[in-house]
């Protein structure tokens, strides 16, 4: 072993060793940290979705519910009006529909028998109760419900209603529908998320009637669902794929689309009867995390460079300017006091550390002493 080679590869090895763990111990913890605050996105982006879900459904049936109410309409449904109830609130509907994404109105007579659509006044008389059960629900129990459904002009959020006459007999009921894309939008201006509606298409089809043929386009399949509602097509197209759609308990995952990271939440959809029909995708751009860690690790490798370097320095100026070098110088003054030369002289004390300032004056006494 060659001291003045291998003590230092030894000891600078062993700098490089400790730092690089002390290095990889921080990244993974910053990546926990990461992992951390990406789990708090992932729910509170779930809080957001649950919070308007919910407001959707409140909003539906408090409508529905001060319809139902008005004298007016309670006279008209309980003479059977059609044309008169119609009259007295298209435009009502209209408006409801113009500005707050209220996308079907209808009334039922019991157990739940389409009596007037507001958004197709034409098709009316069928039965629907193999395909609601929350209608059927309202005329059995006489009271208010509100959730999702799948119409037959499509899926909503519906608030559904018991109407009752002047002294207080059920008559029916009449519901309110939000439209999803409606409540999409809303996540997308108020929160910045991108989201969209997978349904399965068996069901669409056999109780979406009056559901759009284009609406089952290739383009908006996947796998056996179509994404009936979207707020940007070309990312959610980028994002989600059947395979991901089979887990109906739903979950959260981060994938890159169009170059840029997201973190996912997958929320399943149930009709009335508690049946998974359908996933809403709801996405957040994750880029600010995720650059951040980068940013840290790309800290991270330069500041472990760095400390490798100075370390290394250090430790070569310390092994062989300190004292690999007047310990070589003292070696030749004993090696020539050796061979009789007392001519040499030692090292200034001031380049010298304590212990080979003890070697020199023990140099210089056995050069005197031989003198």
């Amino acid at each position: 072993m060659k001291f003045r080679r291998d003590a230092p590869a030894v000891l600078i090895c062993t700098v490089l060793v400790v730092v690089v763990s002390l290095s990889i111990i921080s990244h993974r913890l910053f990546r926990g940290l990461t992992s951390s605050i990406e789990e708090s996105l992932f729910g509170m982006m779930r809080s957001i979705l649950e919070f308007n879900l919910r407001r959707a459904e409140d909003r539906a049936l408090g409508q529905a519910e001060m319809i139902a109410d008005l004298p007016a309409i309670r006279k008209l449904f309980a003479a059977q009006d059609r044309p008169g109830l119609l009259a007295e609130t298209r435009k009502m509907f209209q408006v409801q529909n113009q500005k707050y994404g209220i996308d079907q109105a209808q009334f039922h007579l019991p157990p739940a028998i389409s009596f007037l659509r507001l958004h197709d006044p034409d098709n009316f008389g069928d039965d629907l109760s193999a395909v609601r059960p929350l209608v059927v629900a309202v005329n059995r129990e006489q009271t208010s419900k509100k959730g999702f459904a799948l119409a037959r002009d499509g899926p909503a959020i519906f608030g559904v209603t018991s109407v009752k006459d002047a002294q207080g007999n059920h008559l029916g009921s009449f519901e309110i529908g939000e439209e999803f894309g409606a409540v999409l939008d809303g996540l997308k201006n108020g929160y910045g998320l991108e989201s969209a509606l997978f349904l399965s298409e068996a069901p669409l089809k056999e109780f979406g009637k009056g559901v759009r043929s284009e609406v089952f386009s290739d383009q908006n399949r996947v796998g056996k669902y179509i994404r009936f509602c979207s707020t940007n097509s070309a990312l959610l197209k980028a994002l989600i794929f059947d395979r991901d759609l089979t887990n109906m308990e739903g979950g959260n995952l981060t994938r890159e689309a169009l170059g840029v990271p997201y973190g996912v939440i997958l929320y399943p959809v149930w009709n009335g009867t508690g049946e998974a029909i359908g996933m809403i995708a709801l996405a957040m751009d994750f880029s600010k995390s995720r650059s951040a860690e980068m940013r840290t690790l790309v800290w991270q490798v330069f500041f472990t460079l760095s400390a490798v370097v100075l370390l290394s320095g250090a430790i070569l100026i310390l092994l062989r300017g300190k004292l690999l070098r007047p310990l070589e110088e003292l070696s030749k003054c004993f090696a020539a006091l050796a061979e009789g030369d007392k001519s040499q002289q030692p090292p200034e004390k001031a380049d010298l550390c304590d212990e080979l300032t003890s070697l020199a004056q023990h140099y210089e006494r056995l050069r005197k002493k031989d003198g």
